[in-house]
């Protein structure tokens, strides 16, 4: 990206709506949103259930930053299947009426800098441990999805619409360096997303992720989520998709 044009483009329609309901992308907006999930393992025959952090990769698979002392790694290490449940039901004064995505797959551990990168960027804390050499990276891949919406509104879900399938190679790789020019030279137009178009109070926002579907900010403990109104493939079109989100957010 380059730092010239942040100033100019045209107007995007802002939607928290998703045509016809869609079930998979809804499921993409809950792995998308948060930040934690219970871990479900198998230690031994019987079931364990540990609370772990997670950040979506660009195809919505959760990645997790885990510890081989942990009970949950060496219950993966011992049998690879998991399940992640994602509630987003906090803010719901019946918790039963609102969402929340249980993930049925596998636990991969895997290498890859790019990752852990995306990792550390979306939870800060851990860069204090991200590098330790008891801590491994792995990448949960769902068989299934399980998305209950509310009462009378459940859906399964197959892998396959689950995750994002179009070619996101381009994008992850110019992540690192977007991420870094926009916390550099357009902080203004961060902030402006943060207050204008998601109507969050001020505070030092920085774009901590940005993937097909959306971007995501940080400021300190506090995170915010702005989905894109179409899906963005390559740091040319990221570029002018966060064009078009600073004009509409400076009106």
């Amino acid at each position: 990206m380059q730092s010239r044009d942040l100033d100019a483009g045209a107007p995007v329609e802002m939607s928290e709506t998703v045509p016809d309901g869609d079930p998979a992308t809804l499921a993409r907006r809950l792995l998308r949103r948060s930040g934690r999930a219970a871990l479900a393992t198998s230690m031994r025959g019987a079931p364990y259930v540990s609370l772990a952090l997670f950040v979506a990769d660009l195809d919505a698979s959760p990645l997790l930053l885990l510890s081989d002392l942990a009970q949950h790694s060496r219950n993966i290490a011992f049998d690879p299947r998991i399940s992640l449940l994602i509630d987003a039901t906090r803010d719901y004064p019946d918790p039963l009426t609102g969402p929340r995505l249980t993930l049925i797959g596998r636990a991969e551990a895997i290498t890859d800098p790019r990752l852990l990168g995306r990792f550390v960027a979306h939870h800060p804390a851990s860069a204090i441990y991200a590098e330790f050499a008891d801590f491994r990276l792995y990448r949960a891949v769902p068989e299934r999805g399980h998305l209950v919406e509310g009462f009378g509104r459940i859906h399964w879900i197959d892998r396959h619409d689950l995750l994002f399938a179009d070619d996101n190679g381009a994008l992850a790789a110019a992540e690192p360096e977007i991420l870094r020019h926009m916390n550099a030279d357009h902080a203004d137009a961060i902030a402006s997303y943060a207050r204008n178009l998601l109507g969050r109070g001020s505070g030092d926002w920085q774009m901590s992720g940005i993937d097909p579907e959306g971007l995501d900010l940080r400021s300190g403990s506090d995170s915010a989520r702005l989905d894109f109104p179409a899906p963005v493939l390559t740091p040319e079109d990221a570029r002018k998709t966060l064009v078009q989100l600073a004009v509409e957010a400076r009106k």
